[in-house]
């Protein structure tokens, strides 16, 4: 990781003179913590993985603007023997200065996300009991989750990369082998931890998931399908019921006001 001090990194740890672009296919660059190291590192090597560098390497030679300019950056914050909570997102965002490699988070100045929106809704109802909450970003000085990836909840994008304004661009070039081996090593782990699967797509990767652990799901939190049958995520209480399955099974809490 050498190199990392030739750019200028924010708090977010990410290059503040791109926009959050990723600019060259360069793993060495993308700091992780050691314990996921056998997992990447054996991805890299594989086919899949040297088939992945080729696609995105290509795709920049092309122009392609591609986010964000640290792909692995849930890895860093949350090291697997911390991991309590598993939330699996889909495509990182796909505009400037939004993705920073954690799933459903946003740079620190970004206006919050529609789902996201509706995360800290779902969050501030369960903890006020008394209906749906009015708008929270208005109280809420940041959507970024990094407070959450420090305490324990990996943020992962089942696919990692995406191009500027082109959702699902990146899809079925490779990420998803990663996702699917990283999700086994934290079912594999010792300490049971909570799965929240939202939405069909994250919802598929049930069968990975082996062990003594707590899986939760429900309707994705998109304003498009949060509300409906049949399982809504609003009113879905799946923060509590994290919290006191981890209580239970002798772990801290998780702080999920801790985002604003």
């Amino acid at each position: 990781m050498s190199n990392q001090a030739n750019f200028a990194f924010d708090d977010a740890g990410l290059q503040s003179t791109n926009l959050g672009r990723l600019t060259a296919w360069n793993p060495a660059l993308w700091p992780i913590d050691p314990s996921w190291a056998p997992v990447v590192d054996g991805f890299l090597a594989s086919p899949t993985g040297q088939k992945l560098a080729q696609f995105v390497a290509q795709r920049l030679a092309e122009g392609a603007v591609i986010y964000p300019s640290h792909p692995l950056r849930a890895l860093e914050l949350t090291p697997l023997p911390s991991v309590k909570v598993v939330i699996l997102g889909q495509d990182p965002y796909h505009g400037p200065n939004q993705a920073h490699g954690l799933a459903f988070s946003v740079r620190h100045g970004n206006r919050i996300p529609p789902s996201l929106r509706n995360i800290f809704k779902e969050i501030d109802r369960a903890a006020t009991e008394a209906g749906p909450a009015s708008d929270p970003s208005s109280g809420r000085r940041s959507g970024s989750l990094e407070a959450w990836a420090q305490q324990g909840v990996l943020l992962l994008n089942t696919c990692m990369t995406v191009e500027d304004g082109a959702p699902g661009s990146h899809a079925k070039q490779g990420w998803e082998a990663l996702t699917d081996a990283l999700i086994q090593a934290v079912a594999a782990a010792a300490e049971p931890v909570v799965f929240m699967l939202w939405g069909a797509h994250a919802q598929a990767k049930r069968e990975l998931i082996k062990g003594e652990h707590l899986v939760l799901t429900a309707n994705h939190p998109s304003p498009l399908s949060a509300n409906r049958p049949p399982q809504p995520f609003m009113g879905c209480g799946h923060f509590v019921a994290a919290n006191a399955w981890l209580q239970a099974h002798g772990h801290q809490a998780i702080k999920w006001s801790g985002a604003a």
